[in-house]
């Protein structure tokens, strides 16, 4: 966040919504009977000044009509959708051009100008808004450095690799200096290294020029690593927002349960739960990590206070915003022998709950 911002966050204030959709569908004909389809459904969200928000979802969930509802190349068939002071639904075009100028564009493809230069595709957006030759060349070789790339300014785009052309779709977007970055999937063309490298790079963007970024993915790690909150749309709808670390460690929707599981990998699949049960005859049961201090210790001492013998069998900790977030399988087994059915599991099981503890028994 800027400055500014973060001094608010301290303050107690919240930052302003730099975007916000109000109950927002847009829907589409298909095909030649008229059927109408919704690609978004009753959409509602708020992006704060400054932050880095993210929205994930599988192909067709509706995130591509979502970007371009917010930069104004899509009216929704209801609703309102707001950019700063201004509700783009309710403008002209030409209004919704000048909106635009304070909006930067990252796509999946780079989208650059083969017979142009790395210089010359950072420029061409301020040609075009009829900036200065000075002012133009001073702005290039200050993003170009800001990106890495000031000593392949004179190169063309088939000369670089895909994660430089990236940076100079990334440059290019800054360019006109806007107060909002709009990230289409920019980085699903590109391998997991080069991914970790831009991503670090939108986060540089976001610290130290300030910009708000809505970071639009169908990959969890990406979100992970910079984004600050998250929206899992699914279907066209809002399955479940909050910060990156509440919808992580505590997915309420199916849809964001999934990507978690996929992302974190800490819940034994149904092949390796059969693997398990093969080779372990306790009951097997998957804990939530807690954020709390001492919580892996209170874990034991529950367990030893019910007689419970608990071995981890599988599961994972990864940290999230400098907080834990993962899970641990173990095989419990209590005194009254390894079948399952004794009282003490139940008993301990209990206790966990009551004390606010996500448990999830693999064998029921």
């Amino acid at each position: 966040m800027s400055t500014a911002d973060q001094d608010a966050g301290r303050a107690g204030v919240p930052a302003p919504p730099h975007v916000r959709l109000s109950h927002v569908t847009k829907t589409f004909t298909r095909g030649g009977n008229g059927t109408r389809v919704a690609a978004l459904d009753d959409v509602s969200l708020d992006v704060a000044k400054g932050e880095v928000f993210g929205v994930i979802g599988h192909s067709g969930a509706g995130k591509s009509t979502l970007i371009r509802l917010i930069n104004g190349l899509e009216t929704p068939t209801t609703g309102r959708v707001y950019v700063g002071e201004h509700e783009v639904t309710a403008l002209s075009e030409r209004d919704r051009r000048d909106v635009r100028r304070d909006i930067g564009m990252i796509f999946q493809q780079f989208n650059l100008f083969r017979s142009r230069t790395v210089a010359g595709n950072v420029a061409y957006p301020l040609k075009v808004a009829g900036v200065g030759r000075a002012e133009r060349d001073r702005r290039v070789a200050r993003l170009l450095d800001f990106v890495g790339l000031l000593d392949r300014a004179h190169d063309y785009p088939e000369q670089l690799s895909g994660g430089q052309k990236q940076r100079v779709g990334i440059a290019r977007a800054l360019a006109t200096e806007p107060s909002l970055l709009l990230a289409d999937e920019a980085t699903s063309a590109l391998d997991p290294r080069t991914t970790a490298e831009v991503v670090a790079l939108l986060g540089r963007v976001n610290r130290e020029l300030g910009v708000t970024i809505v970071l639009i993915t169908h990959e969890l790690d990406v979100i992970r690593a910079v984004a600050d909150r998250v929206a899992v749309i699914d279907g066209g709808r809002i399955a479940e927002a909050g910060t990156v670390y509440d919808v992580f460690a505590h997915p309420r929707s199916t849809a964001a349960a999934d990507f978690v599981r996929g992302a974190l990998r800490d819940r034994p699949s149904a092949e390796t739960l059969a693997r398990l049960r093969r080779t372990h005859s306790g009951r097997l049961v998957t804990v939530a990590i807690r954020d709390r201090t001492g919580f892996q210790t209170a874990l034991a001492k529950t367990f030893l206070a019910h007689g419970v013998a608990a071995d981890i069998v599988f599961g994972g900790i990864s940290e999230l915003q400098q907080r834990p977030v993962g899970s641990l399988t173990f095989e419990l087994t209590g005194p009254d022998g390894p079948d399952g059915t004794d009282g003490a599991v139940d008993a301990a099981l209990a206790a966990l709950r009551r004390d606010g503890v996500d448990v999830i028994e693999e064998d029921r």
